[in-house]
């Protein structure tokens, strides 16, 4: 029976071994972003429920909504809690109006310093390796998961590293956001539905009468 119950010890081992061995083979950070690249670059469209924590300054702020992107470039980030807000791009501008208030702000979309704006490319032209530097990929907190990391080109001097934690499939579940000041910015999504129909007319902005647009670098929520 010892016997019998060391070889059952030593194969239940060499499996654990074999798994293991192919799911280090599967982090290769190269294969990870490929995987990323093909799932995005298939899509014309995409929405999701978001959560966005914000931590920093002794502060934690949670806010909610809906994100919808379709190519090429367009989002609409649609906040509902704890208060409504739309920050949405139509590819060239984006705008942001809170309801109620007598100002909308308005940006060309290249001279965003925002850190949604890159999402804007996550559809049919997404390459990782390009568009991060030093980038590296282990294995999530959760099973299936992957993290992987790196700096955002062009953010270099406000972001110190972004972690996106992707599922088998190469959909994006969660984006960590680490920022120079020691602050931290952490989206979430759920529900996600890919290639549905969105109409073009989501995209756009008009501000309600009487809202006067306002010019600038910054339209951040």
């Amino acid at each position: 029976m010892r016997v019998r119950s060391a070889f059952l010890c030593l194969a239940v081992l060499s499996t654990v071994c074999v798994i293991a061995a192919g799911q280090q083979a599967d982090l290769s950070v190269d294969r990870v972003a490929e995987g990323v690249d093909r799932h995005y670059n298939d899509l014309n469209s995409l929405r999701a429920r978001f959560t966005e924590t914000y931590r920093g300054a002794g502060i934690t702020r949670t806010e909610s909504g809906t994100l919808w992107l379709r190519r090429p470039g367009k989002m609409r980030w649609e906040y509902t809690e704890p208060k409504e807000k739309v920050f949405v791009s139509d590819g060239k501008t984006a705008y942001f109006y809170v309801p109620g208030e007598r100002q909308a702000r308005r940006a060309p979309i290249k001279d965003l310093d925002d850190l949604r704006s890159p999402l804007r490319y996550l559809l049919g032209k997404t390459k990782l390796k390009k568009e991060f530097a030093n980038l590296t990929a282990r294995a999530g907190d959760r099973p299936g998961m992957v993290l992987i990391r790196g700096v955002p080109s062009g953010f270099a001097d406000r972001v110190t590293e972004m972690a996106l934690e992707v599922d088998p499939q190469g959909q994006i579940q969660r984006i960590l956001i680490d920022e120079a000041d020691g602050s931290q910015t952490e989206f979430v999504f759920s529900g996600i539905q890919e290639n549905l129909a969105v109409e073009d007319a989501r995209f756009r902005f008009q501000p309600p009468v009487g809202v006067e647009l306002i010019e600038g670098a910054s339209v951040n929520p």
